[in-house]
């Protein structure tokens, strides 16, 4: 028998075909197989040689063993699925006659694939297919990747029928397939023979015509043992007792599932949300009994499959038209032709460790169960498949089931008749030559289709639609409107929208058109724009509404791993001297390119005396400062690494592992300096990668140097445009090129900082270190300290976090492409059980993709909670990176929690978000203050040199359009440190003023509220509205609130005067006793600063000036004059105080339109007799309006509470007879006026009031002592 030659053709590594050619003299194919993963494979090594390419056909191979690119081709970047049938057909046309080839490709290269029926046929007029069959992707996980693959193996003798093709869909075992190749005829038996039907698998061969329909997916068999499911409903009763913690343990509220098991893991709720109940539910899903005995789906994710259901048992109100588009929808008459109803959809907002993926595979299931065999499931990556399989099969699906739309051609007809189409948002939104993925989804599941649709990771379809930006109008996002599309084109579809972080914005839940927040009648929001402008304008506070009535609809539940055991540890850095040279240099730096720009606009003729180009202009001050931007974060970034190393050693001392959470890994520059060296340098480099790459990158690629002509337009104005010359070249001023230069010399003189992610690498070793970013090549450091570069294949990921998982590796960084679906939590079922210590060194801009970075160490299952530590220095500019970050996580929380505090999980405080009214308030009082020359340390002059940012306007006053806040903080940053703190100091100053004022007139947001009292009465409780679907209940509240005097004794107040250099005072006038210290100044409204006191009183403090001070009536005493004063008081006092709260509690949004929308300050509180209320405040001067507005005209204050509020709170109130009791003040005295009321004066001074001609006008007061109720009262009985 002839010796066989076998060539073995590989393409990894962007090898060609043509790349690696071997060809081997062995006695059998299956033999070279043995010996290969055999220990005698050394012995083959000497019978193995090589030959160039074009000398194969001089020694053509009699078996071609290959494994061809799956997708790839060298030179083009995009994905080419052509390349694995090209290679295959070249490979063939190289084999002997009667030789054989083995191919193992991707799964999709499959003849039941219709995308490649016609490739296949084609390869059967030459040769003959003898086996197709998939390969499970786990028998690889080991080699860091789970895809399926597919071995074909090919014999070059022409078939006898071209279209009759063998074929085995499924992806097997080895087991299985091993039996399958030991079916295989001998090559020298060239008759077919049928290969034998594994046990469980039977052959498959696929016939027909050009369009071929392949069967549905094997599923399992028949879903054994299916039941409805029972439960019994309860009675919601509040948790005792009124926390301030941001979270309490979460259990489902109304129902209790027999049979069922609790959560593995302790669940946690938002203390706003616990205190919100949902509806009563009468749905009961259909799920096999086993589900619910063995736990596989815990009480509180059954919870969720039954809330779903129920959602889904309804359609909105009303009925629409769609049009032709899928993009408008219309309201329609009922009776209205093709009008339609919408399905309700519901809303999964569950945070890490309450199981996402498995909670939609159950709502799939009972879907499944009930005879909806068809649904569609959309994720973020395509990565995030092996997610739904391995939930699916959880339940006891089949990974059959699940259909990856990517393996079909685009415009192909959908082969399936039933099954889980997965696919990508991006997938979603592609279209190529007038057919699209939608298209191709929707006919797959028909206009009538009611399976159910998920929106996995659904913030991804965020800006859904259009809205105004800084810069203009922004586009709505693809993705947000083919999310929408879909939704649109099929209207009776069970809708669930799944996120735990679904809007850090109200303009992002533009995409939960299902929920019916707008155009539906159910709530005052007449379209999607009026739902937005109306909860934007009422801020956080309207956010939180939104999560919190969601839930109480039965449209939301929001449930996350406990926090409990979790710390937070923010590691503070301060830099050193010369860090802060460094940075000042640098700041130097900018501040000549700021100047040299400008200069070189001026050389090119893009501005002058006048802008010539505004769009040049703009579009060079933007990269500017897109760059400065970008470099000043980079630059902090690097300069947190020498402290956060000596923290990270400290923690693997300390027996822990470190999880460091990144945005910028730099790969785009990286790629592009290497392109810049041969790659024959690549094992020894000497490469620049620090941010100051950032810098020298915009000068040589974004520094404007190219020259342009100025002309008058046909409107006389003077315009410029580029300059060409005779060849069509763009012509450069060598002016600007001069200034560039200059600018790189000066800028290669600084000190270098590399990036944060090199330096950790480099101290750690990349052995120590797994990294799970998105970077294809990285260069890493070797023992010599040699630069070297390492390239990082598909599955690097994976295999970085299995040794990080199994302790090989001690710590492990992620950017944003390893924060979403990962776990890098201290698993119990892991080697590696260490306490995670989580450094949040770069938080980026999305609030969304932070918290997703911060769940991936904090899960269930896990031996201990981790350590989150945020990582910050001392640069006062850093707080715009924080107060941005800080803002869209109160957002987040509030929208997503119904409560903003938990938006970051307790990493962050109030004080860190810069971005609020107050801080508006405060910049423009500082940019006033600046314009005005009031600000010494900092001219106008320099101010607008130094930020770049422009206060004056043409006319020479100040602009009215002023620097918006983000911008104000991007520009600070650029500056030397030193400045920094000047300028923001007194913008701290001036922002504590500014919440200082809105504490004072009660108007201050800070969130939920918790109040805490002696007790709390309900004094009277009106319903002004009901939900007509789940028969949720608005109420109006009046609670009576009792408080305990915090009142201090002499001795008390003598020591705080001592320890704080109180002097000791009396009024004069009053006989009243205070002490008095200084407090922080304030700025009047000349800018100039204000010296205050602080005055304390035996129940209260207030603040005056000192100028005030010294001109009313307190004087200093003696200590025994003070206390006398003092203890006579207090004996005077009450022990109790007793005021009045109004709440609207219950569903809000409803009437939304009816309540003020501004001050949206929300209380919690507990009644005494144990009811724990969370409700809406309706502030003293909105009192009488909302009222009337819910219908409660007839509602009177008490004069009891009228004159707490008139002279707490400012309130007036207008009495009958037309007569208003307000406050006033004379002299700085408050007082309780009644206005309109001489005509009674007589009768008035008769019952206990008294007049007073102030101004020469006769005025009546009642007097504010305790009397004032009595009075009060006896008014109003005279007015009626």
């Amino acid at each position: 028998m002839p010796k066989k030659r076998v060539l073995f053709i590989s393409g990894h590594k962007n090898q060609t075909f043509d790349s690696i050619n071997t060809s081997v003299s062995v006695t059998n194919f299956f033999n070279l197989l043995n010996l290969v993963f055999s220990d005698s494979y050394r012995a083959l090594r000497d019978r193995l040689f090589f030959v160039q390419t074009h000398k194969i056909a001089l020694l053509p191979p009699s078996v071609v063993l290959m494994n061809p690119p799956f997708s790839s081709s060298p030179k083009i970047n995009s994905r080419n699925p052509d390349a694995t049938p090209r290679h295959i057909n070249s490979a063939l046309q190289r084999l002997c006659h009667r030789g054989r080839l083995v191919t193992i490709s991707a799964n999709w290269f499959s003849p039941a694939n219709p995308s490649w029926r016609e490739t296949f046929v084609k390869f059967q007029e030459k040769a003959s297919v003898v086996l197709s069959v998939g390969v499970n992707g786990k028998v690889y996980s080991k080699h860091g990747t789970q895809r399926d693959t597919r071995i074909t193996v090919i014999d070059k003798i022409p078939a006898a029928n071209p279209a009759d093709i063998p074929c085995i869909p499924e992806t097997l075992d080895l087991p299985e397939i091993l039996a399958l190749i030991e079916q295989l005829p001998e090559r020298s038996q060239w008759q077919r023979s049928t290969i034998k039907a594994v046990a469980t698998f039977s052959k498959k061969v696929v016939t027909g015509s050009k369009r071929i329909t392949v069967s549905q997916p094997e599923t399992s068999a028949e879903i054994p043992d299916v039941v409805i499911l029972e439960y019994e409903v309860i009675e919601w009763i509040a948790s005792e007792g009124l926390k301030d913690a941001l979270y309490e343990t979460y259990r489902p509220q109304r129902i209790r599932i027999k049979d069922a098991k609790p959560h593995p893991s302790l669940l946690c709720e938002s203390a706003a949300l616990a205190l919100v109940s949902p509806p009563v539910p009468t749905y009961k899903p259909h799920l096999p009994q086993h589900i619910i005995t063995q736990g596989l789906l815990s009480e509180a994710q059954l919870e969720s499959v039954i809330y779903a259901g129920q959602a889904h048992s309804e359609f909105l109100s009303g009925s629409y038209l769609v049009d032709d588009s899928w993009d408008n929808v219309t309201v329609a008459a009922n009776s209205e032709e093709n009008a339609v109803r919408f399905r309700r959809g519901w809303f999964l907002g569950d945070g890490t460790g309450a199981g996402k993926g498995r909670q939609v595979a159950g709502i799939l299931l009972d879907n499944w169960c009930q005879g909806r065999k068809k649904a569609i499931w959309i994720s973020k990556s395509s990565a995030l498949i092996e997610d739904a399989r391995r939930d699916w099969c959880a339940l006891g699906g089949s990974e059959k089931d699940i259909i990856d739309l990517s393996n079909i051609k685009l415009g192909d007809t959908i082969p399936f008749t039933q099954g889980i189409l997965f696919c990508t948002y991006s997938t979603l939104r592609s279209q190529k030559n007038g057919k699209s993925r939608l298209k191709q989804i929707v006919e797959w599941a028909g206009a009538d289709f009611e399976g159910a649709i998920a929106y996995d990771e659904c913030h991804a379809m965020g800006n859904a639609m259009a809205q105004e930006g800084s810069l203009g109008l922004v586009k709505a996002s693809q993705q947000g409107i083919v999310g929408l599309r879909l939704q649109n084109a099929l209207p009776k579809a069970r809708v669930i929208y799944v996120s735990a972080t679904g809007a850090t914005k109200v303009s992002n839940l533009s995409y939960t058109n299902r929920l019916g927040l707008w155009q539906t009648g159910d709530f005052p929001f007449t379209s999607r724009e009026d739902f937005v402008e109306s909860i934007e304008g009422g801020g956080i506070a309207a956010m939180e509404v939104v999560a919190r009535d969601l839930k109480a609809l039965g449209l939301y539940l929001a449930r996350s791993l406990s926090f409990e055991g979790v710390e937070y540890d923010t590691l503070e850095i301060e830099l050193t001297s010369t860090q802060e040279r460094i940075y000042d240099s640098y700041a130097d730096a900018f501040q000549i390119i700021h100047n040299n720009l400008h200069k070189a606009l001026e050389a090119c003729n893009i501005s002058g005396a006048k802008t010539y180009n505004r769009m040049a202009k703009m579009s060079a001050m933007s990269q500017f400062e897109s760059h400065k931007q970008r470099f000043f974060n980079h630059l902090l970034t690097g300069m947190k690494c020498p402290q956060l190393i000596k923290a990270i050693e400290q923690d693997l001392a300390q027996g822990h592992a470190v999880v460091i959470q990144i945005v910028s890994t730099n790969e785009e520059l990286l790629k592009r300096r290497l392109n810049e060296v041969p790659a024959s340098e690549w094992k020894d480099l000497n490469l620049d990668l620090t941010p100051r790459e950032y810098v020298m990158d915009y000068l040589l690629s974004a520094f404007p140097v190219h020259l342009h002509e100025i002309h008058s337009g046909e409107d006389g104005d003077e315009r410029s445009e580029p300059a060409f010359d005779a060849n069509g070249s763009p012509i450069v001023s060598q002016e600007a090129v001069a200034l560039r230069y200059a600018l790189v010399d000066r800028l290669a003189s600084l000190n270098p900082i590399p990036g944060a992610l090199e330096q950790l690498l480099w101290h750690f070793g990349h052995k120590q270190v797994a990294e799970v970013t998105g970077r294809s090549k990285r260069v890493l450091k070797d023992e010599n300290g040699r630069l070297f570069v390492d390239s990082r294949g598909s599955g690097a990921n994976i295999a970085e976090t299995t040794a990080f998982m199994a302790d090989e590796k001690q710590i492990l960084i992620f950017s944003d492409a390893g924060g979403t679906g990962r776990s890098y939590h201290a698993d119990l079922n892991a080697v590696n059980r260490r306490r995670r210590s989580h450094y949040l060194l770069e938080a980026g801009w999305r609030a969304d993709n932070a918290i997703q970075g911060v769940g991936r160490s904090h899960r269930t299952n896990q031996a201990s909670a981790p350590i989150f530590r945020p990582v910050t220095t001392n640069v006062r500019g850093e707080r715009r990176f924080i107060s941005t970050i800080a803002r869209r996580l109160d957002s987040l929380g509030a929208l997503t929690r119904g409560q903003r505090q938990t938006g970051g999980n307790g990493m962050f405080s109030a004080k860190d978000n810069l971005e609020s009214n107050y801080a508006e308030y405060a910049l423009y009082e500082l940019f006033k203050q600046i314009f005005q020359g009031r600000f010494y340390e900092v001219p106008l002059g320099t101010f607008e040199q130094m930020t770049g940012l422009s206060l004056t306007s043409h006319e020479g006053g100040m602009k009215i359009d002023l620097p918006p806040l983000r911008q104000f903080l991007n520009r600070l940053l650029a500056l030397t440190i030193g400045m920094q703190n000047v300028i923001f100091e007194r913008f701290e100053l001036l922002l504590n003023q500014q919440i200082e004022t809105a504490i004072a007139n009660g108007i201050f947001e800070a969130g939920v509220e918790t109040l805490r009292a002696e007790r709390f009465t309900v004094e009277s409780c009106e319903s002004v509205y009901t939900h007509p679907v789940t028969a949720s209940i608005t109420n109006y509240l009046k609670i009576e609130r009792t408080q305990k005097n915090n009142i201090k004794t002499a001795e008390e107040i003598l020591e705080f005067a001592a320890k704080y250099q109180g002097q000791l005072m009396v009024n004069e006038k009053s006989g009243n006793a205070a002490v008095s210290t200084p407090t922080h100044s304030f700025f009047d409204s000349e800018g100039g600063v204000v010296p205050r006191v602080l005055l304390v009183r035996p129940q209260k403090e207030i603040r005056v000036s000192e100028e005030q001070l010294e001109n009313s009536t307190w004087r200093e005493v003696s200590t025994p004059e003070f206390v006398a004063a003092w203890s006579r008081e207090v004996d005077e006092l009450p022990r109790f105080t007793t005021d009045h709260i109004h709440l609207v509690t219950g569903i809000l949004l409803p009437i939304w339109k009816m309540l003020p929308q501004k001050n949206n300050r929300v209380y919690r509180l507990q009644t005494s007799d144990g009811e724990k209320v969370l409700g809406r405040v309706v502030n003293a001067q909105d009192i009488q309006s909302v009222t009337e507005q819910l219908g409660l005209k007839n509602q009177l204050l008490s004069p009891q509470e009228l004159v707490s509020l008139v002279l707490n709170e400012g309130y007036s109130q207008q009495l009958p007879g037309g007569v208003t009791v307000r406050r006033s003040y004379v002299a700085g005295e408050r007082r309780i006026e009644l206005v309109d009321a001489l005509p009674l004066a007589e009768r008035l001074v008769a019952i206990g009031c008294f007049t007073e001609i102030i101004q020469w006008r006769k005025r009546i007061f009642i007097p504010a002592n305790d009397k004032a109720t009595e009075i009060l009262a006896a008014v109003i009985g005279i007015l009626n």
